[in-house]
């Protein structure tokens, strides 16, 4: 065997049990709101879980500052005169974020509410895998400090109007020099006020100021066809179970979508096109799953889901069965067409130590083969390890379990 070869499927072995003691592929995340716990699931799970919410809230700091939060608001209601004014109310100063870490440093202890919150959802969900190598304290305040930042760059991004990473399909929607503009702010804050006017939880206000941002922008996409496993999933999820994986050499053919230029088109020639080649390797019975993947992300706004019209697609007119397609609606960029793949196959309790591979056109196919660079930039992590190259649309990849980590600053595929 060669030495290359040899060594790598060591290390993913080794990989792959280093981090099965942290993340568990049976744990299931919580929170009935998706775009709050795929964004922020550290505070869903502080308002969820009962014993470290009623721990928060008695905390005397901690309300102090809730308070103080409520009554900047309602200040803000009759001085402030610009949309920046309202949302500096808002957001989190780096003050108040290194406050709460210092809280909930004092408040945790091994064995009490957040001692077991870290222990048996944080550590197992995966979603702040990166700091794997921290301590549970240190886990925690890393967790917050991560969601606070969030929370500040989605209110950034679209209540103030700062250009996101990918501005051209995630923009706000608003003019925010116009008047009209003006007076939706301050109405967003009057709202916020009258909603969290009883809560005793400091991260109340600001998580659902953020969170109404993305609603008035139309773009609660974190949330599209879920929950999948009992929707837009649910045949292929519960053909999982049936699949004998030793009658095939990988675990699945991802097809990375190709959004449209054209408003009003569903799906584009290139997207055919893929879901064409994939086909034709479901047929020669290389995988027991495709995977369609892609959301609404081209032209701006657009209405219609690159992963689920793929899956149309290949249903209706390439007659692939619909419980063989599993759809990843999400992803907005060839990185985390890539990323979600790996999720959904650790989620789903699918074989993670076998290789998937890309079906894709050419350009993007070796585009892929050279992204790493991107990957680190982009995501702060490469979720795949690269195996052979097949033809000129076919790439083997192997999963990496990094790919559980939030993305603080993509509010629409977190």
């Amino acid at each position: 065997m060669n030495f290359k070869k040899y060594l790598f499927i060591i290390l993913s072995f080794t990989a792959f049990y280093t981090y099965g003691q942290s993340a568990d592929p049976n744990y299931k995340l919580i929170g009935a709101n998706f775009v709050q716990a795929k964004n922020y699931y550290l505070l869903t799970l502080l308002e969820n879980n009962a014993a470290a919410k009623q721990l928060i809230s008695n905390d005397a700091e901690l309300v102090k500052l809730t308070q103080t939060r409520l009554d900047n608001i309602k200040s803000s209601l009759t001085t402030c005169k610009d949309p920046l004014c309202f949302t500096q109310t808002i957001k989190f100063s780096d003050e108040e974020i290194k406050t709460v870490g210092d809280r909930l440093t004092s408040l945790y202890k091994a064995n009490n509410a957040l001692g077991n919150l870290v222990k048996q959802h944080l550590i197992p969900s995966g979603t702040y895998i990166q700091y794997k190598g921290l301590s549970p304290v240190q886990l925690l305040v890393k967790a917050w400090e991560q969601d606070a930042k969030a929370i500040n760059y989605a209110i950034e991004v679209y209540a103030e109007g700062r250009k996101p990473n990918y501005p051209a399909i995630d923009s706000i929607s608003f003019n925010v020099k116009s008047r009209s503009y003006l007076n939706l702010v301050y109405d967003a804050s009057a709202t916020i006020l009258d909603e969290s006017k009883h809560t005793k939880l400091f991260f109340i206000p600001s998580m659902n100021y953020a969170l109404h941002c993305l609603e008035i922008n139309e773009r609660d996409d974190a949330a599209n066809d879920e929950p999948m496993t009992l929707k837009a999933n649910k045949n292929a999820f519960n053909r999982i179970k049936t699949i004998n994986w030793a009658n095939y050499k990988y675990t699945m053919i991802l097809i990375p979508g190709a959004g449209p230029d054209v408003a009003g088109v569903a799906l584009s020639a290139e997207g055919m096109l893929r879901c064409r080649v994939a086909a034709l390797r479901y047929f020669e019975g290389l995988a027991p799953f495709i995977m369609t993947s892609g959301g609404k992300v081209h032209p701006y706004k657009t209405k219609y889901n690159e992963a689920d019209e793929m899956k149309k697609f290949m249903v209706e007119k390439l007659h692939v069965p619909e419980n063989a397609i599993l759809v990843d609606p999400h992803a907005r960029h060839t990185t985390t067409n890539m990323r979600n793949c790996v999720r959904i196959i650790f989620r789903y309790g699918m074989p993670f130590n076998k290789p998937c591979i890309t079906s894709t056109d050419k350009s993007q196919s070796y585009s892929i083969e050279h992204m790493a660079g991107r990957c680190e930039k982009e995501l702060g992590y490469v979720p795949y390890t690269l195996g052979k190259r097949l033809s000129d649309t076919e790439q083997e990849f192997y999963p990496v379990i990094t790919s559980l980590q939030i993305d603080a600053d993509e509010p629409l595929d977190p």
